[in-house]
Protein backbone atom coordinates (compact mmCIF):
# COMPACT_ATOMS: atom_id res chain seq x y z
CA UNK A 1 0.00 0.00 0.00
CA UNK A 2 1.34 2.93 -1.48
CA UNK A 3 1.83 5.75 1.13
CA UNK A 4 -0.45 8.98 0.48
CA UNK A 5 0.72 12.36 0.54
CA UNK A 6 0.86 13.84 4.39
CA UNK A 7 0.73 16.82 5.72
CA UNK A 8 3.47 15.41 8.32
CA UNK A 9 5.84 15.81 5.49
CA UNK A 10 4.71 18.80 3.98
CA UNK A 11 7.16 21.20 2.83
CA UNK A 12 7.04 25.09 1.88
CA UNK A 13 8.92 26.23 -1.44
CA UNK A 14 9.90 29.67 -1.92
CA UNK A 15 10.32 30.63 -5.39
CA UNK A 16 11.61 33.73 -7.18
CA UNK A 17 8.82 33.16 -10.20
CA UNK A 18 8.87 35.60 -13.80
CA UNK A 19 5.29 36.97 -13.61
CA UNK A 20 3.09 36.03 -15.80
CA UNK A 21 -0.70 34.97 -15.71
CA UNK A 22 -0.42 30.96 -16.45
CA UNK A 23 2.08 30.74 -13.11
CA UNK A 24 -0.63 29.59 -10.91
CA UNK A 25 -2.19 26.75 -13.03
CA UNK A 26 2.16 25.77 -14.44
CA UNK A 27 2.97 25.67 -10.24
CA UNK A 28 -0.29 23.54 -9.10
CA UNK A 29 -0.49 21.48 -12.11
CA UNK A 30 3.85 20.55 -11.92
CA UNK A 31 3.39 19.36 -8.21
CA UNK A 32 0.28 17.34 -8.06
CA UNK A 33 1.79 15.93 -11.57
CA UNK A 34 4.72 14.64 -9.36
CA UNK A 35 2.31 13.19 -6.79
CA UNK A 36 1.92 16.26 -4.14
CA UNK A 37 -0.69 17.95 -2.71
CA UNK A 38 -1.04 21.99 -2.99
CA UNK A 39 -2.08 23.08 0.39
CA UNK A 40 -1.42 26.77 -0.07
CA UNK A 41 0.02 29.67 -2.33
CA UNK A 42 1.24 32.96 -1.30
CA UNK A 43 2.61 36.03 -2.93
CA UNK A 44 4.68 37.48 -0.54
CA UNK A 45 6.33 39.86 -2.34
CA UNK A 46 5.81 41.25 -6.02
CA UNK A 47 7.42 43.92 -8.01
CA UNK A 48 7.54 44.67 -11.85
CA UNK A 49 10.26 41.94 -13.11
CA UNK A 50 9.91 39.48 -9.97
CA UNK A 51 7.49 37.77 -7.56
CA UNK A 52 8.07 35.84 -4.69
CA UNK A 53 5.82 33.08 -3.80
CA UNK A 54 5.42 30.60 -1.39
CA UNK A 55 4.48 27.58 -2.59
CA UNK A 56 3.39 24.39 0.26
CA UNK A 57 2.54 21.13 -0.32
CA UNK A 58 2.05 17.77 1.37
CA UNK A 59 4.51 15.08 0.87
CA UNK A 60 4.93 11.20 0.71
CA UNK A 61 8.94 11.87 2.39
CA UNK A 62 11.84 13.27 2.36
CA UNK A 63 12.88 11.39 -1.54
CA UNK A 64 9.23 12.51 -2.68
CA UNK A 65 9.69 16.12 -1.47
CA UNK A 66 13.37 16.25 -3.54
CA UNK A 67 11.15 15.16 -6.68
CA UNK A 68 8.76 17.79 -6.36
CA UNK A 69 11.53 20.43 -5.95
CA UNK A 70 13.56 19.26 -8.93
CA UNK A 71 9.96 19.46 -10.77
CA UNK A 72 9.40 23.06 -10.01
CA UNK A 73 13.30 23.73 -10.80
CA UNK A 74 12.19 22.21 -14.00
CA UNK A 75 9.66 25.48 -14.82
CA UNK A 76 11.20 28.06 -16.78
CA UNK A 77 11.62 31.37 -14.98
CA UNK A 78 11.19 29.75 -11.86
CA UNK A 79 14.14 29.76 -8.73
CA UNK A 80 13.57 27.93 -6.11
CA UNK A 81 15.39 30.21 -3.13
CA UNK A 82 14.66 28.02 -0.15
CA UNK A 83 12.96 24.68 0.97
CA UNK A 84 11.30 24.45 4.39
CA UNK A 85 10.15 21.26 5.94
CA UNK A 86 7.13 22.52 7.96
CA UNK A 87 7.20 19.51 10.61
CA UNK A 88 11.12 20.33 11.45
CA UNK A 89 9.79 24.15 11.73
CA UNK A 90 7.29 23.40 14.27
CA UNK A 91 9.76 21.25 16.22
CA UNK A 92 12.52 24.20 16.53
CA UNK A 93 13.81 24.88 20.01
CA UNK A 94 10.87 22.31 21.22
CA UNK A 95 7.15 22.38 21.59
CA UNK A 96 6.76 22.60 25.39
CA UNK A 97 7.15 25.69 27.82
CA UNK A 98 7.23 26.55 31.72
CA UNK A 99 5.07 29.64 32.62
CA UNK A 100 4.93 31.25 36.02
CA UNK A 101 1.03 31.42 37.25
CA UNK A 102 1.33 34.22 39.62
CA UNK A 103 2.75 37.90 38.25
CA UNK A 104 6.03 39.06 39.45
CA UNK A 105 5.44 42.84 39.72
CA UNK A 106 6.96 44.05 43.13
CA UNK A 107 8.80 43.41 46.12
CA UNK A 108 5.18 42.49 47.87
CA UNK A 109 4.66 39.44 44.52
CA UNK A 110 8.32 38.35 45.46
CA UNK A 111 8.09 37.43 49.22
CA UNK A 112 5.15 35.99 49.07
CA UNK A 113 5.88 33.74 45.90
CA UNK A 114 9.34 33.56 46.90
CA UNK A 115 11.37 34.66 49.82
CA UNK A 116 10.56 34.64 52.58
CA UNK A 117 6.56 33.95 52.15
CA UNK A 118 7.40 30.50 50.71
CA UNK A 119 8.88 28.97 53.68
CA UNK A 120 5.50 29.02 55.85
CA UNK A 121 4.32 26.87 53.02
CA UNK A 122 7.03 24.98 53.36
CA UNK A 123 6.59 24.08 57.11
CA UNK A 124 2.84 23.34 55.92
CA UNK A 125 3.71 20.12 53.51
CA UNK A 126 6.19 18.82 56.35
CA UNK A 127 4.09 18.64 58.30
CA UNK A 128 0.96 17.95 56.52
CA UNK A 129 2.69 16.02 53.07
CA UNK A 130 -0.88 15.29 51.65
CA UNK A 131 -1.47 19.61 51.39
CA UNK A 132 1.23 19.30 48.21
CA UNK A 133 -1.73 18.42 46.37
CA UNK A 134 -3.15 21.69 47.11
CA UNK A 135 -0.17 23.74 46.87
CA UNK A 136 2.31 22.59 44.58
CA UNK A 137 2.48 21.27 40.93
CA UNK A 138 1.88 17.72 42.46
CA UNK A 139 -1.70 18.57 42.04
CA UNK A 140 -2.13 18.57 38.18
CA UNK A 141 1.38 17.13 37.20
CA UNK A 142 2.14 13.99 35.00
CA UNK A 143 5.72 12.52 34.63
CA UNK A 144 5.75 10.96 30.86
CA UNK A 145 8.69 8.94 31.26
CA UNK A 146 10.52 6.49 28.46
CA UNK A 147 13.86 5.09 27.64
CA UNK A 148 13.56 5.25 24.05
CA UNK A 149 13.50 1.63 23.66
CA UNK A 150 10.12 1.34 21.44
CA UNK A 151 9.38 4.58 20.35
CA UNK A 152 6.16 4.85 17.46
CA UNK A 153 7.34 2.14 14.81
CA UNK A 154 11.09 3.06 14.80
CA UNK A 155 12.44 1.04 17.55
CA UNK A 156 15.21 1.56 20.22
CA UNK A 157 16.62 5.14 19.15
CA UNK A 158 17.45 6.37 22.26
CA UNK A 159 16.23 9.16 24.98
CA UNK A 160 17.24 12.06 22.90
CA UNK A 161 15.35 10.94 19.79
CA UNK A 162 12.10 9.88 21.86
CA UNK A 163 12.23 13.47 23.28
CA UNK A 164 10.46 14.99 20.57
CA UNK A 165 7.39 12.01 20.95
CA UNK A 166 7.13 12.96 25.11
CA UNK A 167 7.16 16.25 24.53
CA UNK A 168 4.28 16.08 22.29
CA UNK A 169 2.58 13.55 24.24
CA UNK A 170 2.89 16.15 27.15
CA UNK A 171 1.26 18.93 24.50
CA UNK A 172 -1.23 16.87 23.93
CA UNK A 173 -2.07 16.20 27.97
CA UNK A 174 -2.58 20.06 28.25
CA UNK A 175 -4.46 20.61 25.14
CA UNK A 176 -7.20 17.70 25.95
CA UNK A 177 -7.75 17.25 29.73
CA UNK A 178 -5.39 20.58 31.10
CA UNK A 179 -2.53 18.33 32.83
CA UNK A 180 1.08 19.66 32.84
CA UNK A 181 2.61 16.99 32.03
CA UNK A 182 6.57 16.88 31.40
CA UNK A 183 8.68 14.93 29.38
CA UNK A 184 11.25 12.44 31.40
CA UNK A 185 14.03 10.83 28.97
CA UNK A 186 16.19 8.64 30.67
CA UNK A 187 19.59 7.23 29.61
CA UNK A 188 19.31 3.81 30.38
CA UNK A 189 17.33 0.73 29.72
CA UNK A 190 18.13 -1.06 33.41
CA UNK A 191 15.27 -2.11 35.28
CA UNK A 192 16.38 -1.32 38.66
CA UNK A 193 17.73 2.27 37.47
CA UNK A 194 14.72 2.90 35.90
CA UNK A 195 12.56 2.17 38.74
CA UNK A 196 14.54 3.98 40.91
CA UNK A 197 14.89 7.11 39.14
CA UNK A 198 11.31 7.29 38.93
CA UNK A 199 10.82 6.82 41.68
CA UNK A 200 13.48 9.63 43.21
CA UNK A 201 11.61 12.22 41.38
CA UNK A 202 7.97 10.82 42.21
CA UNK A 203 7.41 13.30 44.95
CA UNK A 204 7.03 16.27 41.65
CA UNK A 205 4.30 14.30 40.29
CA UNK A 206 0.64 12.69 40.98
CA UNK A 207 0.56 10.48 38.06
CA UNK A 208 3.37 8.42 36.05
CA UNK A 209 2.81 7.75 32.38
CA UNK A 210 5.35 5.10 31.03
CA UNK A 211 5.65 5.36 27.15
CA UNK A 212 7.84 3.37 24.66
CA UNK A 213 9.37 1.30 26.80
CA UNK A 214 9.90 -2.14 24.88
CA UNK A 215 8.46 -5.23 26.06
CA UNK A 216 9.19 -7.63 28.66
CA UNK A 217 11.02 -4.88 30.40
CA UNK A 218 7.67 -2.52 30.25
CA UNK A 219 6.25 -4.98 32.68
CA UNK A 220 8.13 -5.26 35.01
CA UNK A 221 8.82 -1.97 35.54
CA UNK A 222 5.18 -0.80 35.80
CA UNK A 223 4.61 -3.66 37.94
CA UNK A 224 7.31 -2.56 40.53
CA UNK A 225 6.49 1.21 40.88
CA UNK A 226 3.15 0.36 41.08
CA UNK A 227 4.05 -1.42 44.27
CA UNK A 228 6.68 1.48 45.46
CA UNK A 229 4.57 4.23 44.75
CA UNK A 230 1.42 6.01 46.12
CA UNK A 231 0.19 7.52 42.28
CA UNK A 232 -0.96 5.89 39.58
CA UNK A 233 1.38 4.47 37.28
CA UNK A 234 -0.20 4.10 33.80
CA UNK A 235 1.96 2.55 30.89
CA UNK A 236 -0.10 3.93 27.59
CA UNK A 237 1.09 1.54 25.31
CA UNK A 238 -0.40 -1.16 27.22
CA UNK A 239 -3.32 0.47 28.76
CA UNK A 240 -4.25 3.49 26.87
CA UNK A 241 -4.54 0.82 23.42
CA UNK A 242 -6.37 -1.55 25.48
CA UNK A 243 -9.27 1.19 26.32
CA UNK A 244 -9.65 2.67 22.95
CA UNK A 245 -9.56 -1.08 21.38
CA UNK A 246 -12.31 -2.26 23.76
CA UNK A 247 -14.23 1.15 23.39
CA UNK A 248 -14.22 0.44 19.43
CA UNK A 249 -15.33 -3.11 19.23
CA UNK A 250 -18.42 -2.52 22.13
CA UNK A 251 -19.69 -0.15 19.18
CA UNK A 252 -18.81 -2.37 16.15
CA UNK A 253 -20.12 -5.13 17.89
CA UNK A 254 -23.27 -3.06 18.49
CA UNK A 255 -23.06 -1.90 14.29
CA UNK A 256 -23.13 -5.96 13.39
CA UNK A 257 -25.25 -7.04 16.24
CA UNK A 258 -22.98 -9.06 17.85
CA UNK A 259 -22.15 -9.95 21.49
CA UNK A 260 -18.94 -9.66 23.11
CA UNK A 261 -19.50 -13.29 25.48
CA UNK A 262 -20.10 -14.89 21.92
CA UNK A 263 -17.74 -13.94 19.13
CA UNK A 264 -14.64 -15.46 18.34
CA UNK A 265 -11.63 -12.96 18.26
CA UNK A 266 -7.79 -13.25 16.93
CA UNK A 267 -5.60 -10.88 18.52
CA UNK A 268 -2.17 -11.15 16.72
CA UNK A 269 0.64 -9.37 18.97
CA UNK A 270 1.24 -10.89 22.61
CA UNK A 271 4.13 -7.73 23.63
CA UNK A 272 3.07 -4.76 26.20
CA UNK A 273 -0.38 -3.84 24.20
CA UNK A 274 -1.28 -7.02 22.96
CA UNK A 275 -1.36 -8.20 26.19
CA UNK A 276 -3.20 -5.55 27.81
CA UNK A 277 -5.79 -5.43 25.11
CA UNK A 278 -6.76 -9.10 25.95
CA UNK A 279 -6.39 -8.53 29.99
CA UNK A 280 -9.62 -6.12 28.97
CA UNK A 281 -11.01 -8.19 26.61
CA UNK A 282 -11.32 -10.81 29.09
CA UNK A 283 -12.50 -7.99 32.05
CA UNK A 284 -14.93 -6.77 29.66
CA UNK A 285 -16.80 -10.29 29.02
CA UNK A 286 -14.92 -11.69 25.75
CA UNK A 287 -14.82 -15.58 26.07
CA UNK A 288 -13.36 -17.16 23.05
CA UNK A 289 -9.70 -15.50 22.15
CA UNK A 290 -7.22 -16.62 20.47
CA UNK A 291 -3.75 -14.85 20.35
CA UNK A 292 -0.88 -15.19 17.86
CA UNK A 293 2.54 -14.21 18.11
CA UNK A 294 5.48 -14.79 15.70
CA UNK A 295 5.96 -18.13 16.08
CA UNK A 296 2.24 -18.87 15.91
CA UNK A 297 -1.02 -20.03 17.65
CA UNK A 298 -0.47 -19.68 21.26
CA UNK A 299 -1.96 -22.73 23.21
CA UNK A 300 -0.58 -24.23 26.45
CA UNK A 301 1.36 -27.11 25.25
CA UNK A 302 3.46 -25.17 22.21
CA UNK A 303 6.94 -26.17 21.77
CA UNK A 304 9.53 -23.59 23.44
CA UNK A 305 6.66 -21.38 25.22
CA UNK A 306 8.16 -18.02 26.36
CA UNK A 307 7.81 -18.29 30.18
CA UNK A 308 6.11 -14.39 29.87
CA UNK A 309 3.07 -15.93 27.47
CA UNK A 310 2.29 -18.64 30.26
CA UNK A 311 -0.39 -16.34 31.85
CA UNK A 312 -1.87 -15.68 28.19
CA UNK A 313 -1.68 -19.74 27.53
CA UNK A 314 -4.00 -20.00 30.19
CA UNK A 315 -6.30 -17.34 29.92
CA UNK A 316 -7.21 -18.14 25.98
CA UNK A 317 -7.86 -20.28 23.08
CA UNK A 318 -10.46 -22.39 24.61
CA UNK A 319 -11.55 -24.72 21.38
CA UNK A 320 -7.37 -25.18 21.49
CA UNK A 321 -6.53 -23.83 17.78
CA UNK A 322 -3.16 -24.65 16.33
CA UNK A 323 -0.89 -23.73 13.27
CA UNK A 324 -0.12 -20.00 12.00
CA UNK A 325 -2.44 -16.72 11.89
CA UNK A 326 -4.23 -17.90 8.54
CA UNK A 327 -5.21 -21.23 10.07
CA UNK A 328 -6.70 -19.31 12.88
CA UNK A 329 -8.48 -16.71 11.44
CA UNK A 330 -11.27 -18.69 9.61
CA UNK A 331 -14.57 -17.99 10.85
CA UNK A 332 -13.57 -15.64 13.50
CA UNK A 333 -15.84 -12.81 13.96
CA UNK A 334 -13.38 -9.98 14.90
CA UNK A 335 -9.57 -9.59 14.20
CA UNK A 336 -7.30 -6.93 16.26
CA UNK A 337 -3.96 -6.31 15.25
CA UNK A 338 -1.22 -4.61 17.36
CA UNK A 339 1.68 -6.25 15.61
CA UNK A 340 3.15 -5.98 12.16
CA UNK A 341 2.59 -4.90 8.97
CA UNK A 342 1.17 -6.84 5.44
CA UNK A 343 0.75 -10.24 7.58
CA UNK A 344 -2.66 -11.30 6.12
CA UNK A 345 -4.49 -10.45 2.61
CA UNK A 346 -7.93 -9.72 1.74
CA UNK A 347 -8.32 -13.26 0.67
CA UNK A 348 -7.65 -14.03 4.43
CA UNK A 349 -10.32 -11.65 5.34
CA UNK A 350 -12.63 -13.29 3.10
CA UNK A 351 -12.51 -16.54 5.22
CA UNK A 352 -13.65 -14.69 8.54
CA UNK A 353 -17.19 -14.78 9.82
CA UNK A 354 -20.01 -12.69 7.92
CA UNK A 355 -20.17 -9.19 9.64
CA UNK A 356 -16.78 -9.28 10.39
CA UNK A 357 -15.04 -6.66 12.76
CA UNK A 358 -11.39 -5.99 11.40
CA UNK A 359 -9.37 -3.45 13.73
CA UNK A 360 -5.50 -3.32 11.41
CA UNK A 361 -3.62 -1.33 14.05
CA UNK A 362 0.24 -1.67 13.19
CA UNK A 363 1.53 1.75 11.90
CA UNK A 364 2.40 2.53 9.53
CA UNK A 365 1.15 -0.11 7.35
CA UNK A 366 -1.57 -1.99 9.20
CA UNK A 367 -1.54 -5.66 9.45
CA UNK A 368 -3.73 -5.59 6.35
CA UNK A 369 -4.60 -3.18 3.83
CA UNK A 370 -7.52 -1.45 5.14
CA UNK A 371 -9.16 -0.96 1.16
CA UNK A 372 -8.67 -4.73 0.90
CA UNK A 373 -10.12 -5.50 4.44
CA UNK A 374 -13.27 -3.51 3.55
CA UNK A 375 -13.92 -5.52 0.73
CA UNK A 376 -15.01 -8.41 2.96
CA UNK A 377 -15.64 -6.85 6.45
CA UNK A 378 -18.37 -5.10 7.97
CA UNK A 379 -16.25 -3.11 10.08
CA UNK A 380 -12.69 -1.69 9.27
CA UNK A 381 -10.58 0.42 12.02
CA UNK A 382 -6.92 1.43 11.80
CA UNK A 383 -4.45 2.75 13.85
CA UNK A 384 -4.18 5.60 11.06
CA UNK A 385 -5.77 8.92 10.35
CA UNK A 386 -6.58 8.45 6.54
CA UNK A 387 -8.68 5.81 7.18
CA UNK A 388 -12.06 5.74 9.39
CA UNK A 389 -12.23 4.63 12.47
CA UNK A 390 -9.04 5.50 13.93
CA UNK A 391 -8.29 4.26 17.00
CA UNK A 392 -6.13 6.40 18.89
CA UNK A 393 -4.65 6.62 22.66
CA UNK A 394 -5.29 9.88 22.77
CA UNK A 395 -9.12 9.40 23.38
CA UNK A 396 -8.23 7.52 26.35
CA UNK A 397 -4.86 8.73 28.47
CA UNK A 398 -5.71 12.87 29.17
CA UNK A 399 -9.38 11.49 30.17
CA UNK A 400 -8.35 8.75 31.97
CA UNK A 401 -5.59 11.02 33.79
CA UNK A 402 -7.81 13.74 34.59
CA UNK A 403 -10.14 11.44 36.52
CA UNK A 404 -7.48 9.87 38.45
CA UNK A 405 -5.97 13.47 39.21
CA UNK A 406 -9.14 15.08 40.14
CA UNK A 407 -9.88 11.77 42.39
CA UNK A 408 -6.28 12.16 43.64
CA UNK A 409 -6.10 8.72 43.33
CA UNK A 410 -2.96 6.53 44.44
CA UNK A 411 -3.59 3.69 42.15
CA UNK A 412 -4.99 2.64 38.59
CA UNK A 413 -7.39 -0.91 38.28
CA UNK A 414 -8.41 -2.96 35.27
CA UNK A 415 -12.02 -1.77 36.68
CA UNK A 416 -11.06 1.73 35.80
CA UNK A 417 -9.64 1.06 32.65
CA UNK A 418 -13.14 -0.71 31.83
CA UNK A 419 -15.08 2.27 33.21
CA UNK A 420 -13.28 4.71 30.94
CA UNK A 421 -13.80 2.14 27.56
CA UNK A 422 -17.28 1.87 28.28
CA UNK A 423 -17.81 5.72 28.79
CA UNK A 424 -15.79 6.27 25.80
CA UNK A 425 -18.03 4.27 23.64
CA UNK A 426 -20.88 6.14 24.76
CA UNK A 427 -19.55 9.26 22.93
CA UNK A 428 -21.00 7.89 20.12
CA UNK A 429 -24.53 7.94 20.26
CA UNK A 430 -26.47 5.45 18.60
CA UNK A 431 -28.18 8.15 15.96
CA UNK A 432 -24.21 8.72 15.43
CA UNK A 433 -23.51 5.09 14.91
CA UNK A 434 -22.39 3.78 11.97
CA UNK A 435 -19.63 1.26 10.45
CA UNK A 436 -17.27 4.52 9.85
CA UNK A 437 -17.89 6.18 12.52
CA UNK A 438 -17.41 4.01 15.52
CA UNK A 439 -15.04 5.79 17.49
CA UNK A 440 -15.69 9.83 17.90
CA UNK A 441 -12.86 11.99 16.82
CA UNK A 442 -9.86 12.74 19.30
CA UNK A 443 -11.35 16.36 19.17
CA UNK A 444 -14.61 15.48 20.12
CA UNK A 445 -15.78 18.09 23.17
CA UNK A 446 -17.04 15.39 25.12
CA UNK A 447 -14.56 12.65 24.40
CA UNK A 448 -11.70 13.87 28.04
CA UNK A 449 -14.83 15.37 29.78
CA UNK A 450 -16.49 11.54 29.83
CA UNK A 451 -13.73 9.62 30.24
CA UNK A 452 -12.77 11.40 33.07
CA UNK A 453 -15.92 11.55 34.82
CA UNK A 454 -15.77 7.92 34.37
CA UNK A 455 -12.48 7.16 35.93
CA UNK A 456 -13.34 9.71 38.68
CA UNK A 457 -15.92 7.88 39.76
CA UNK A 458 -14.43 4.60 39.40
CA UNK A 459 -11.37 5.63 41.55
CA UNK A 460 -13.66 7.22 43.98
CA UNK A 461 -15.46 3.75 44.63
CA UNK A 462 -12.00 1.78 44.48
CA UNK A 463 -10.81 4.49 47.27
CA UNK A 464 -13.99 3.75 48.92
CA UNK A 465 -13.73 -0.25 48.88
CA UNK A 466 -10.84 -0.10 50.36
CA UNK A 467 -11.50 1.81 53.60
CA UNK A 468 -9.84 4.98 52.06
CA UNK A 469 -12.82 7.02 51.53
CA UNK A 470 -12.54 10.39 50.00
CA UNK A 471 -9.02 12.14 50.18
CA UNK A 472 -8.38 13.96 53.14
CA UNK A 473 -6.01 15.00 55.69
CA UNK A 474 -5.72 17.12 58.21
CA UNK A 475 -5.66 20.84 56.29
CA UNK A 476 -3.59 23.44 57.74
CA UNK A 477 -4.79 26.28 59.60
CA UNK A 478 -3.96 28.69 56.40
CA UNK A 479 -5.50 26.18 53.93
CA UNK A 480 -8.89 25.96 56.17
CA UNK A 481 -9.22 29.84 55.55
CA UNK A 482 -8.41 30.00 51.65
CA UNK A 483 -11.59 27.37 51.75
Amino acid sequence: MAAAPSVSSSITARLEVLPRPTLVSELTTTIEKAGGIVTALDVTASGHERMTVDVTCATRGEDHASEIVAALRGIVGVTVSRVSDRTFLLHLGGKLSIESKVPLRNRDDLSMAYTPGVARVCQAIAAHPEDARRLTIKRNTVAVVTDGTAVLGLGDIGPLAALPVMEGKAALFKRFAGIDAFPIALDTTDVDEIVATVCAIAPVFAGINLEDISAPRCFEVERRLRERLDIPVFHDDQHGTAIVVVAALTNALRVVRKDIGTVRILLSGAGAAGTAVLRLLLAAGARDVVVVDIDGVVYRDRPGLAESLRWTAERTNPRGITGTIRDAIAGTDVFIGVSAADILTGDDIATMAPDAVVFAMANPRPEVDPDEAAQHAAVVGTGRSDFANQINNVLAFPGVFRGLLDAQSHTITDGMLLAAATALASVVTEDELNPTYIVPSVFHPDVAHVVAAAVEKAARATAAAAGAGAPTGTPTEAIAIVR
